[in-house]
């Protein structure tokens, strides 16, 4: 059972309704996303664990596969790890990705976002990213939320969403 003293619960995921955290962090490709400058645009906010693991590799190819489409119901794709800039640009290079990852090296979005779980694997436990979209509305608002994400489809799923307002 965690030590509540010293690991405290995480924030709960904001609701849908409530006002998306802004933030500010650095992206593949030298730039800085700032999701209030997004605006009016909606924005897809996925988190996902790792750069270039299997699971994550399928997820980011299938959002850089519907950017037009996601573009063409004016939403900007923004994939979320705790991996550097430099491992955003060797998975983005590598698979030719066409969408912004942005770079949590100090958890500060998940925790916002309320997308830090206990994981286990072959029995060790830590903290990682559970896979979570987020769909913000061009006010900032958050419209809808896809918790434990499974990523083949997920992307066309989430293109629907967008498409049926």
């Amino acid at each position: 059972m965690p030590d509540k003293a010293n690991n405290p619960a995480p924030p709960a995921t904001p609701e849908i309704g409530a006002m998306a955290p802004d933030f500010s962090l650095p992206a593949s490709g030298g730039a800085t996303v700032r999701l209030s400058d997004l605006r009016p645009a909606r924005v897809v906010l996925y988190f996902y664990p790792k750069d270039d693991t299997p699971g994550c590799t399928v997820e980011a190819l299938d959002f850089t596969a519907l950017n037009d489409a996601f573009r063409a119901e004016n939403a900007v794709v923004i994939g979320v790890s705790r991996d550097s800039v430099a491992s955003h640009d060797r998975f983005t290079e590598k698979h030719d990705l066409g969408i912004a990852l942005v770079s949590d090296s100090d958890a500060s979005l998940c925790t916002a976002y309320g997308v830090l779980v206990e994981k286990r694997n072959y029995g060790r436990r830590y903290i990682g990213i559970e896979r979570t979209t987020f769909l913000i509305d061009g006010e900032g608002r958050i419209q809808r939320i896809w918790r434990k994400v499974k990523a083949d489809g997920h992307a066309r799923e989430v293109l629907q969403a967008l498409r049926e307002g």
